[in-house]
């Protein structure tokens, strides 16, 4: 989807790198950072999508999540996580994530949540 952003928050640099060459090869723009913090000091260019870890030190990714909800920056927030559970799956839900995927996921999998997250953004900034 030409034209979008992704931004990846994970602390894990070849998670980063690995989901950055994907994303490329699918055609979206690609901001990698390593924490919650970098990723705050942005300026967000839409539409986008934001793709983060759960468990990261410092800042985690419910922590980044409701620091997003709280603030104007409203975008879809894909939180993913390697020791995923259901209740953790609930609470990022709550918390109003787009959608939660545990790890690994299948690179189709994140690309076609990655495609409705990004028509969700676009529908946003229509409306405005």
């Amino acid at each position: 989807m030409s034209g979008a952003t992704v931004f990846i928050v994970d602390d894990d640099l070849s998670v980063r790198r690995s989901l950055a060459r994907l994303l490329v090869s699918a055609g979206y723009d690609v901001v990698p950072c390593a924490t919650a913090e970098e990723f705050l000091a942005l300026d967000v260019v839409r539409p986008a999508c934001l793709v983060t870890d759960v468990r990261m030190p410092g800042m985690t990714g419910l922590d980044l999540l409701e620091a997003l909800k709280s603030s104007s920056r409203d975008l879809p927030i894909i939180l993913s996580s390697g020791d995923a559970d259901a209740a953790l799956a609930a609470q990022a839900a709550a918390r109003g994530a787009f959608r939660f995927l545990a790890k690994p996921f299948e690179p189709d999998e994140l690309l076609a949540t990655l495609e409705q997250a990004i028509e969700r953004d676009r529908a946003l900034i229509r409306r405005r």
